[in-house]
């Protein structure tokens, strides 16, 4: 008897620590620190699902060197998760990289062409500044020119432009790149730390929306 009461003494000390230990290593995050609450939350686009959506610019270095990560986390993710992104129009010189992206998806070659374009703005240092520039970057995917640039001009892109500047306004995007959880919470390099932490901290408030919905 006193050797089985040993035994379960030790086996309940193994288990506490265990815990202490799960305890020690779960992230420490808080809000108004790590990560930033929104004062009101905003719709997603799936209700269904937790959205991540990274808020980005083309002619930004940081979003560059973050984008190989931010794609390598986007693999990961699971069905409940719906990874977005939107980018930010500081100054009307940005305005045209915008309609490229959202020309880009419209037409199906985003996936192909993102990446792509970050290298050559950064890396090769090409001048594209204008839908004509566009145009011809984004024949060497197949795309027609003259169909390029019809639909970069629509009312369509127009109308993506306008909410994703609506988007960024009330989620209070003050730099790039960003990340916004569910429309509820917004992440930056600054508070988290770096670009790979920003990461974490999305991981650590995805994992807190999935246990609040169940």
């Amino acid at each position: 008897m006193r050797v089985l009461v040993a035994f379960l003494g030790l086996m309940f000390s193994l288990v506490a620590c265990a815990e202490d230990s799960a305890t020690a290593a779960a992230p420490g995050y808080e809000e108004g620190k790590e990560y930033t609450e929104l004062a009101e939350a905003v719709r997603t686009d799936d209700a269904d699902k937790i959205e991540v959506r990274e808020m980005f610019a083309y002619t930004c270095g940081h979003c560059f060197r973050f984008d190989p990560l931010f794609h390598e986390w986007r693999e990961k993710q699971a069905d409940d998760v719906n990874v977005v992104q939107t980018p930010v129009v500081w100054a009307k010189q940005m305005e045209p990289y915008a309609r490229a992206f959202y020309t880009a998806k419209a037409l199906g070659v985003l996936e192909d062409s993102h990446m792509d374009l970050f290298n050559a703005l950064h890396i090769q240092k090409a001048r594209i500044l204008n839908v004509e520039d566009f145009a011809e970057f984004y024949s060497q995917y197949g795309v027609d020119k003259d169909k390029f640039t019809k639909t970069f001009e629509s009312f369509g892109i127009d109308s993506q432009l306008r909410q994703g500047d609506a988007k960024a306004r009330a989620y209070g995007i003050s730099g790039t790149p960003e990340l916004v959880v569910d429309g509820r919470y917004r992440v930056s390099a600054s508070g988290a730390g770096g670009h790979r932490e920003m990461l974490q901290v999305a991981d650590y408030l995805v994992e807190k929306i999935r246990a609040e919905k169940k």
